[in-house]
């Protein structure tokens, strides 16, 4: 499953949200500025519990502000 955390009114995850949108990739958004428990979700998969987003997670797989190239790799991995 992929999940997006993110703020929306963050361009970049706006970037990622269209980008797997128009490549048919189901996926949810978590949007941690509009609710806490996604909020402290973010904080804990890093060590510092910093929201850092957009974070996206693929699996186990944890991608802070990927390149195309980089979340290509991992999205590949689903099929």
């Amino acid at each position: 499953m992929v999940k997006l955390y993110g703020a929306q009114r963050c361009h970049k995850t706006q970037y990622y949200q269209n980008y797997l949108k128009t490549r048919n990739i189901s996926y949810a958004f978590f949007d941690v500025e509009k609710n806490e428990l996604y909020a402290e979700e973010l904080r804990n998969l890093y060590e510092n519990r910093r929201l850092n987003f957009p974070t996206i997670t693929i699996g186990k797989k944890r991608l802070r502000n990927p390149t195309d190239k980089e979340l290509n790799k991992w999205l590949q991995k689903l099929k």
